[in-house]
């Protein structure tokens, strides 16, 4: 997707780690791969195995702890396109939850070109702690007493008659371990092809998540930069 002497942009595909697992059956992963290619790339940010799309390398420890730095402060403007079992139809409140959470989105998503999430354009908010499920990991779950604050802005793009999905466009403001697979799992639509969240008779061949648009100031020229890859699904 983009190559440069200071970043990386790679799409991933679904079924492929970020990073090694443990064990020699789980070295095959993103990162490696691009090691072979590009000896400098260093991992600055990760998607679940099973979620394709685009990721972040970095080419110097510089450029590492800069990028690091953005995703942290939220200054990375993150979209992702999923389809979910049912009608998922914006709720009439979905404007006022939207505009509440305003500030928080105003210097990450909003300030990436072109990647704004405005209550005007029609998102909602799921605004629910989320908390690792240690006795049923790599699970999480919401837990409103002991959760981390776990928000994402979504909207449904279009609902499909013929097998009652709806393709969502998803925008995190957090970034918690598979947030939007368990915030769209609590609004009672989860995603078609999850293993861990769905129905047991989904049978899809793989989770329909894919990061397709990222936007970010580039850390050596100060340009902005935004970058697309449309969902495989």
């Amino acid at each position: 997707m983009h190559e440069d002497a200071h970043l990386l942009v790679l799409d991933k595909p679904a079924g492929l780690l970020a990073v090694p697992g443990r064990g020699p059956d789980k070295a095959d992963c993103l990162s490696a791969r691009a090691l072979r290619r590009w000896p400098d790339a260093l991992v600055v940010h990760r998607l679940d195995q099973a979620t394709s799309g685009l990721i972040v390398l970095a080419r110097s420890l510089a450029v590492q702890r800069q990028l690091s730095a953005d995703f942290a402060e939220r200054r990375v403007a993150k979209r992702y396109e999923a389809l979910v079992h049912g009608r998922l139809l914006l709720p009439p409140e979905a404007s006022a939850d939207a505009h509440r959470s305003d500030a928080a989105l105003a210097h990450g998503v909003r300030a990436a070109d072109g990647l704004s999430t405005t209550p005007a354009d029609g998102w909602g908010l799921i605004d629910l702690p989320l908390l690792l499920d240690w006795p049923n990991r790599p699970r999480s779950r919401v837990d409103p007493l002991h959760g981390k604050p776990s928000q994402t802005h979504w909207r449904p793009l279009a609902h499909d008659p013929a097998t009652d999905t709806t393709r969502v466009a998803l925008a995190p403001v957090t970034g918690r371990s598979h947030q939007l697979r368990v915030h769209l799992m609590a609004l009672g639509h989860p995603i078609v092809g999850d293993a861990l969240y769905g129905p047991p008779h989904d049978a899809a061949a793989r989770l329909m998540l894919h990061a397709c648009a990222l936007g970010l100031t580039h850390p050596a020229t100060g340009e902005a930069l935004r970058w697309h890859c449309a969902a495989p699904f």
